[in-house]
């Protein structure tokens, strides 16, 4: 059975190097068996992939491509926060903010991006809670930051 860094190489693509905080947080904390990943941008090699909102500046489409970036940046958090992504359990919850047009009212479809993407990566561990939150902005203009939870083994 492949890991899910397999699973991801097989996808195209690898785990980034984990987003600097753009405040005063850290991408990932522990507690007990729990990781929670602070909300992550679609940044791709230090800089924001797009800008604007959805149903405006963003389609639907690109939404979508930029919300599995940044799941593929909460799951480089989680991985720098574990170890290794074989150690994760379960992906618990996903939640996912969109920057929206006030007529803009797909943010579920938009955060399908995520949500497949880890489907991909985790498999049956991969299926999780979530919720789609429509903003009037988000940090440095972004069109969708997401979070996510997850239960993981400690490594030996």
């Amino acid at each position: 059975m492949a890991t899910p860094e397999e699973r991801i190489a097989a996808l195209g693509m690898s785990v980034p190097e984990v987003v600097p905080p753009v405040a005063a947080y850290v991408p990932a904390v522990r507690t007990g068996d729990h990781v929670y990943v602070s909300g992550q941008l679609p940044m791709v090699a230090g800089e924001l992939a797009g800008t604007g909102k959805l149903g405006a500046e963003v389609t639907l489409e690109r939404g979508k491509e930029l919300a599995s970036t940044c799941a593929l940046n909460a799951i480089a958090a989680l991985r720098a926060e574990v170890g290794e992504l074989s150690l994760v359990n379960r992906i618990v919850k996903i939640v996912g903010f969109v920057a929206s047009d006030p007529s803009f009212h797909n943010q579920p479809q938009v955060l399908n991006g995520a949500s497949e993407l880890v489907g991909e990566v985790f498999g049956d561990a991969g299926v999780h809670a979530r919720s789609a939150v429509g903003v009037a902005a988000l940090p440095l203009d972004a069109p969708v930051e997401v979070e996510l939870v997850a239960e993981a083994a400690r490594s030996e």
